[in-house]
């Protein structure tokens, strides 16, 4: 199962966080590195991971919980430096299986000329006790 929670920018400029937690449904498995994310807002940006950040590798019993944050920079609406991401979509390392969720969250500030979404995603993060 997936759940999201944020606390969302509240204007442009300001930074925002989007915790998405996984529950293991199935039998033991791992979860090793940076979920892929990709912003979609009519054109699709890759997140890059947090480069400050150390992965580590997990193991969810089924029923544990584990986490990623997305950490954004929120675009002014309409603006031309701005994606209108309309859906966050993500793939676990190791698998082909992709999940989306839909993005309430703003507008995504871009940087660079190649219009990347100013974003980054955190490694996994074992959740609840």
């Amino acid at each position: 199962g997936v759940q999201v929670a944020a606390s969302a920018a509240p204007s442009a400029g300001d930074s925002g966080n989007v915790t998405v937690t996984l529950t293991n449904r199935g039998s033991k498995c791992a979860l090793n590195g940076f979920p892929a994310v990709d912003l979609d807002g009519g054109k699709t940006s890759a997140v890059p991971a947090d480069k400050a950040a150390k992965a580590q590798k997990l193991t969810l019993a089924k029923g544990a919980t584990a986490s990623f944050t997305i950490t954004y920079v929120r675009g002014a609406a309409g603006g031309a430096k701005s994606l209108p991401v309309k859906t966050a979509k993500f793939t676990l390392p190791g698998s082909s299986a992709g999940h989306s969720f839909k993005w309430t969250y703003g507008e995504v500030a871009v940087k660079g000329s190649a219009g990347a979404a100013n974003a980054s995603v955190s490694p996994f993060q074992q959740a609840g006790d």
